[in-house]
């Protein structure tokens, strides 16, 4: 067996680990006589110790072994966890991280012991006066530690054996080897069961001859079985040494070892066999093809599925999600090459529609990931951060539940760092300085997400002083990107999308959180990249609340498709609010740029002829009235001035590759029914 077949597989459950862990720490931290709590970070440690064991990652079984010692001292009441060990407990969390991300990245460990953090940890066992103690109970195997685990009950019948195995049986106990049936338990709890089994039929292949093994090898491999297996060896080692052997494995439960004798095997006569040496070696081969099978509905159970969820890798979802896009391509060509009226075929296409649409949705639904994911890391976050300022900060999130696209869940984390942040830094007074204005000590910041129609809106809101805009407008002058005449013209919201330009920040010092002006700039490039928009709403003196707006998926869309000229384009259906037929005579010019008044809004015009550089658009002399698709970014609104309109659809988004990525105004493109590419407008680009 190949330990690296198990290395993604170990990645993956660490990091569920790590992640429970850091849960648990915080809260560990706000009340930490809470058993319950406690005995949740033992067995987490206990369990990545094993795993690391498995996979030969000694340095971080060493860290989780000390981590062990302490978190089981804690848990007996030698001592109890004040807010420096559950400090030294999180820098472990923040090493063992750190061994993880870089075995994901080189499949080794590093160099990097964290001798300093098993140093504190260390140094906790011996000023509580348990040190020795505790290294006593760290030096015994686990199987000893494991006081309640149960034993179970003894197997002293030897397995069913053929012909060839109690020839061969025979043959070894008559040179004096040793015959014996090995019965192994694994922990219930144990991950990697394939992997624990590894390591034994490593100790038993070094050091004796395997005739047999229920189940089969082939089924160990493959982690086809429950939690024990038996085998038999013939060896010329003690049963004391296998017993000792086996016992140094991580979550082995228990061993039992029964000697074979020759009163044990079947008595029926049968006729000898001679053996050459050569068959003697091919032992091993032979044992693992035998027909071994389970007779009993116990061990029938052992091979079922205990839980209703797998594991898919998202490479397999993007291969799946690319055939319903290529079903809907084509289902969109039959629409539009059918010119028959007859009824059957118009059935058949609606019926096919329905089929595609409900194979979307279930395909969209295998691919949806609750935002708990991404949320899970800001408590720690900011509980460093309010430490750091020295804040009392309180974080409050809600609708963890709320589902995304992977692809959108995998990108959203970095901006919502950025923001919380910022309203951390920025955002949030001090203790002192929240009193004198009579709020509570404690800053609160709250995070929220649900879905809105096909959007999902994530906000990001403090309870803190407020985006200070007079401050924004002076460093707008400063900076020099306005004039004094035309700032004093903005209206607030408008000096407050300031804040997400390159380079600019308020803030009168540079700190390791924020002062550099690229925080906000990161976060909007980031959130329309995705196709969604990022708002502010700020009061002075009480708050600021940051509104994000993205899709639920960034595969397959509902569009506009209209035409320019010859060309068509495609405009996502969630960013238009409605469409309107607007005479030449009613455009005026207002500081040089085009607007239409609608509804007493003034409408400023993209004329998408000119910006995409389209050579044959209509001009506006040839038309009666000019058609305008009005586009909402967040809360302004822009006219985006076409030829004609094609009609809704439902389109797939195909990305432009590397070459094209950087284009600007286009977020993609779509094979229509008739095989041509259509475009995709990037609205938040193109809107003015």
């Amino acid at each position: 067996m190949d330990m690296n077949q198990y290395l993604d597989i170990f990645i993956e459950e660490a990091r569920e680990h790590l992640q429970q862990l850091n849960v648990s720490l915080l809260e560990l931290e706000k009340d930490n006589r809470n058993k319950e709590v406690l005995n949740e970070v033992f067995r987490v440690a206990h369990t990545l110790k094993g795993m690391s064991g498995t996979m030969g990652f000694s340095k971080m079984q060493t860290l989780t072994h000390r981590m062990e010692d302490v978190l089981d001292a804690l848990r007996n009441d030698r001592f109890i966890a004040d807010s420096n060990m559950v400090d030294v407990l999180f820098k472990c969390l923040d090493a063992l991280e750190i061994y993880v991300n870089t075995i994901a990245a080189t499949a080794q460990e590093g160099d990097e012991a964290f001798l300093d953090v098993v140093g504190e940890l260390q140094k906790i066992m011996q000023n509580t006066g348990s040190g020795e103690k505790a290294e006593n109970k760290a030096s015994m195997p686990d199987k000893a530690k494991d006081i309640k685990k149960e034993e179970p009950a003894v197997k002293s019948e030897i397995v069913e054996l053929n012909q060839y195995d109690i020839n061969v049986i025979k043959r070894a106990i008559e040179t004096d080897m040793n015959v014996f049936q090995i019965h192994v338990v694994l922990d219930k709890g144990c991950l990697l069961k394939a992997a624990r089994a590894f390591i034994v039929f490593q100790i038993l292949e070094k050091n004796s001859e395997v005739i047999k093994s229920i189940p089969k090898v082939e089924d160990i491999e493959d982690e086809r079985f429950g939690y024990d297996f038996t085998v038999v060896v013939i060896t010329e080692k003690t049963e004391e040494f296998f017993k000792q052997e086996i016992n140094s494995v991580a979550e082995i439960s228990a061993v039992e070892i029964v000697p074979v004798i020759l009163d044990d095997l079947d008595s029926t006569e049968a006729e000898e066999e001679d053996f050459s040496n050569n068959d003697i070696d091919k032992i091993e081969a032979v044992a693992s093809a035998a027909l071994a099978q389970n007779n009993t509905a116990d061990q029938h159970k052992k091979f079922q599925k205990t839980g209703k969820t797998v594991r898919v890798d998202i490479e397999r979802l993007d291969i799946l999600m690319n055939l319903v896009s290529e079903l809907i391509i084509i289902k969109t060509r039959l629409e539009e090459s059918s010119v028959s009226k007859d009824d059957a075929n118009v059935e058949s296409i609606e019926y096919l529609e329905r089929i595609t649409t409900s194979l979307h949705d279930a395909v969209m639904r295998v691919r949806m990931v609750p935002v708990e994911t991404v949320f899970n890391r800001f408590p720690r976050m900011i509980r460093d951060i309010s430490r750091e300022l020295k804040k009392d900060i309180e974080l409050h999130m809600s609708g963890e539940e709320t589902e995304l696209d992977r692809t959108v869940i995998d990108e959203i984390g970095d901006p919502l760092i950025h923001i919380l942040r910022n309203s951390a830094d920025h955002g949030l007074e001090t203790h002192e300085e929240r009193l004198k204005v009579n709020k509570s000590a404690a800053g609160n910041i709250y995070l929220r997400a649900f879905q809105d129609g096909n959007n999902v809106v994530i906000e990001v809101e403090d309870d803190g002083r407020g985006i200070d805009v007079e401050k924004v407008r002076k460093k707008i002058i400063q900076k020099g990107m306005e004039s004094q005449e035309f700032v004093s013209t903005l209206s607030d919201k408008e000096v407050i999308e300031y804040l997400f330009k390159p380079n600019f920040s308020t803030a009168d010092k540079v700190t390791d959180l924020s002062g550099r002006g690229v925080g906000l700039d990161v976060v909007k490039t980031k959130i329309e990249a995705l196709g969604g928009i990022v708002e502010v709403d700020s009061t002075r003196g009480k708050g600021s609340k940051f509104i994000i707006r993205i899709p639920l998926t960034l595969a397959i869309i509902q569009a506009l498709l209209v035409k320019i000229g010859s060309e068509k384009y495609a405009i996502p259906l969630g960013s238009i609010q409605e469409i309107e037929n607007v005479k030449p005579q009613d455009i005026r010019l207002v500081r040089n740029q085009e607007v239409i008044l609608l509804r007493d809004m003034v409408i400023p015009i993209v004329r998408l002829g000119n910006i995409l550089g389209v050579p044959d658009a209509v001009p506006d002399e040839e038309k009666k009235s000019i058609t305008c698709v009005i586009a909402k970014k967040g809360e302004k609104l822009s006219a985006f001035m076409v030829d004609s309109l094609i009609g809704q659809q439902e389109i797939v988004i195909k990305s432009l590759g590397k070459i094209l990525a950087g284009v600007k105004y286009i977020a993609g493109a779509t094979i229509l029914g008739d095989g041509n590419v259509a475009l995709i407008l990037d609205v938040n680009s193109l809107a003015i």
